[in-house]
């Protein structure tokens, strides 16, 4: 029998080995959700979200039930823009970090009419 460790157990350890895991993990997320991948950007953020602040912390930071929370970073979550929004400041808040976007010209020719 091959051995296993928990996955969730796994990303809060090396999140408090690695902060800088923490970083990527919210980069990921905000890439992915900022593509149109929004359910694996839940999920990615549900595991920071376990590894950092918990759910209990992230439903005192943004006033919002942790049942509700658990619910909206499930896999068929969805949450609300608003709430979306407030659960990104809150783990950035946590993390001490702070989230820039970018605008690339991905160099597409527009079409004439």
């Amino acid at each position: 029998m091959a051995l296993t460790r928990n996955f969730k157990q796994t990303v809060v350890e090396r999140v408090n080995r690695e902060p800088a895991f923490a970083k990527a993990l919210l980069d990921e997320a905000t890439k992915l959700f900022l593509t149109g991948e929004s359910e694996t950007a839940r999920l990615i953020l549900r595991d920071l979200v376990n590894a950092t602040i918990g759910f209990e912390g992230l439903a005192r930071a943004i006033d919002t039930p942790a049942k509700s929370l658990h619910r909206m970073l499930s896999e068929r979550g969805n949450p609300s823009m608003d709430n979306t929004a407030a659960i990104f400041c809150a783990v950035c808040e946590n993390l001490d970090v702070k989230i820039e976007t970018v605008v690339v010209d991905v160099g597409r020719k527009k079409k004439s009419r």
